[in-house]
């Protein structure tokens, strides 16, 4: 039996006025960003909650200038500015812009940079391949459709939704696991302290793309990277 995998999970087209995770990496001045599941994503550690804010009148001021919708998440530890995925062409062209923007006003406000905290958080809805449980899950969660086989929380709070069949299993039996996108810096240091505190390795047979563990009880987490390198 075959099981279904986290790079099934909306991987971009590229369309024309979009970039690559490697593209937008051989921009200059997004250090301090990397790209999640849902898209690049940058954190800067901050001393208070009004510090963190005064990076958001930047973001808008950047966001009207280079075209992209950009999410900001203002905490008294820090702030979170994110470029989403609105639906599964990629990485808008102009984040590049609004990234090296968006990171010289942190750098003017004195915000530190801390790329080990970007994340993203998946759930892959394993299902039966003759049974479509999408909309059962669009309809209890409030999601919405993302591309052919995703769901998303419309306002972006709440993690992604996969639905992929696992071909030949058996009916009304769900398999489902968590995906976790981090950095791919970050990466094989996030399998290690999983490991450490009590899982085990299922499968590293496609690393460094994504590594499947398993908790003491057998409950599945994917630690992915591939949406950093993708080219």
């Amino acid at each position: 039996m075959s099981e279904p995998t986290s790079e099934s999970t909306s991987a971009p087209t590229n369309e024309p006025g979009f970039v690559s995770a490697a593209a937008f990496h051989r921009a200059p001045g997004v250090a301090d960003w990397r790209v999640t599941g849902t898209g690049p994503q940058a954190v800067w550690s901050a001393r208070s909650l009004a510090h963190a804010a005064g990076l958001v009148a930047p973001v808008v001021e950047a966001a009207e200038r280079s075209g992209v919708l950009p999410d900001v998440d203002v905490r008294p530890e820090g702030v979170v500015v994110r470029v989403p995925n609105r639906g599964t062409d990629g990485i808008p062209a102009g984040a590049t812009e609004f990234a090296a923007a968006v990171s010289r006003a942190a750098a003017d406000l004195g915000l530190t940079p801390d790329p080990s905290r970007a994340q993203s958080i998946g759930i892959y809805v394993a299902q039966h391949s003759g049974a479509d449980v999408r909309p059962f899950f669009e309809a209890a969660l409030g999601y919405e459709p993302l591309g052919e086989t995703d769901a998303a929380d419309p306002l972006r709070c709440g993690p992604q939704l996969a639905f992929n069949p696992i071909t030949g299993d058996v009916p009304s039996r769900g398999r489902t696991h968590l995906d976790v996108f981090v950095p791919a810096d970050q990466a094989e240091a996030r399998v290690a302290a999983a490991l450490a505190a009590g899982g085990r390795m299922a499968d590293d047979s496609s690393a460094p793309a994504w590594w499947s563990l398993a908790s003491p009880e057998n409950h599945g987490v994917d630690i992915a990277s591939w949406t950093d390198t993708e080219g």
